[in-house]
């Protein structure tokens, strides 16, 4: 299945798919930012969604992103008119990092046809392609959630994939080394997790890289990359989704854990490691 869409693709298919904006950024979270971006021009048609409130339940045990209450994602869906036959395509600002959460949760809730605007609006824009600031007329879908459709991890199966397969943590080195944490309480990663940034995915045009066999290459140097299931986590579930829609282009599965570091650290229990990435 292809992941990605290109801009100029989605202008053809427009007609035939349902467009989610999903602009948001760590540094606006629970702000009208994405919201604002959205009002003052969109790929026409799209509906707004938010990441806080509606591809995330509210903060807690579970992490500062734990996965949407069924009811909240399945009003939503259908307020966007998916139907089990919809094909669907998300896109954010740029990067595709909370357009990936929205990849990941739909197909976690049973969405079958899920695809991503490589490049996000900003690839719209620049193919100067039409933008709209109406907002999508709500419609009437009938989709069904079925929460599961995806498998993930909890804090016990995240220690055991880096003890015993690939458990990869997605965030910039410096968090993942315990340098500096500016989000979360405490600093550091799960012990025997290996640093992918999910940053180093991406080209400078914030497209995907065309190189990705390259750098899955780089990031399983020194380790078997067949010999088991491949996890990701970040700080909260977000950008871990980004890692994983680059590793589904390559056609390598992997298995998020959705609470990620936020989850891991409310156990006092759980170990903290530092340190840079080994060799």
């Amino acid at each position: 299945m292809t992941h990605l869409i290109t801009a100029a693709e989605l202008a053809h298919e427009i007609e035939d798919v349902v467009v989610l904006d999903v602009r948001w950024a760590l540094t606006t979270a629970n702000s009208p930012a994405g919201r604002e971006d959205y009002d003052a021009g969109h790929v026409p048609g799209a509906f707004f969604v938010d990441l806080d409130t509606e591809l995330a339940a509210p903060p807690g045990d579970g992490g500062r992103h734990p996965l949407p209450e069924p009811a909240v994602l399945e009003r939503w869906l259908r307020r966007c008119g998916i139907t089990e036959h919809s094909r669907v395509v998300a896109y954010d600002g740029r990067e595709s990092y909370a357009a990936a959460r929205a990849w990941w949760v739909l197909r976690w809730a049973g969405v079958p046809d899920v695809r991503v605007l490589d490049g996000g609006y900003a690839a719209w824009v620049a193919a100067r392609l039409p933008v709209s600031t109406e907002d999508a007329a709500d419609r009437h879908g009938d989709f069904e959630v079925r929460r599961g459709q995806l498998p993930t991890l909890d804090a016990a199966g995240a220690a055991r994939l880096a003890r015993d397969g690939l458990l990869l943590d997605a965030r910039a080195p410096e968090r993942y080394a315990g340098e500096t944490e500016p989000i979360d309480p405490v600093a550091g990663h799960v012990p025997g997790a290996v640093n992918s940034p999910t940053a180093a995915w991406l080209a400078e045009d914030g497209t995907f890289r065309r190189d990705l066999a390259e750098v899955w290459k780089r990031v399983t140097v020194g380790r078997d990359a067949q010999a088991g299931p491949v996890g990701v986590y970040c700080g909260s579930g977000v950008t871990a989704a980004h890692e994983m829609l680059a590793l589904a282009v390559l056609g390598v599965d992997s298995v998020l854990y959705p609470g990620s570091w936020s989850e891991w650290i409310r156990d006092p229990s759980r170990p903290v490691a530092t340190g840079p990435q080994p060799g």
